[in-house]
């Protein structure tokens, strides 16, 4: 597959750090002219996953987060959001709504539901000890 760009940050993961990355990533999508509906779904699942990595993939350490985007010939954006936390025992579990890991904090369980809903693929992929991997992939078909 030929990417017409990519990109590849880190940073800690902090929750003032979730808009930095949606930020970013809004920036780099940006040259495939989406509608402000593509867009603010990008930002979403970004926001989402990367949440995930701060609260669940590190609870209360601050470890990095790590974004690699690539833009297709075809118009799709796949972004990886990965973390090197403490990994993610039953995937198909923790992707169920409403299941949560961090119940003290009052979180809703939506994290995954939220991504599969603004983008057309959503991968996780997971090792305990090793950290988590989500990838999401959306094709921009706006016509303007």
């Amino acid at each position: 597959m030929n990417y017409l760009n990519e990109m590849h940050i880190k940073f800690p993961g902090k929750s003032v750090n979730e808009a930095f990355a949606r930020s970013v990533i809004s920036a780099f999508v940006l040259e495939l002219d989406p509608t402000i509906a593509e867009l603010a779904d990008i930002k979403t699942a970004v926001s989402e996953a990367v949440t995930n990595c701060i609260v669940h993939g590190y609870r209360r350490e601050i470890g990095m987060v790590y974004i690699d985007a690539k833009i297709t010939e075809d118009k799709r954006v796949i972004i990886k959001i990965r973390d090197k936390g403490i990994g993610i025992e039953d995937i198909k579990k923790a992707m169920q709504p409403l299941f949560t890991t961090a119940e003290e904090e009052e979180r809703a369980g939506l994290g995954f539901a939220v991504m599969q809903s603004f983008m057309d693929k959503v991968k996780v992929s997971s090792t305990v000890g090793k950290g988590t991997s989500v990838t999401l992939e959306k094709l921009i078909v706006s016509v303007r």
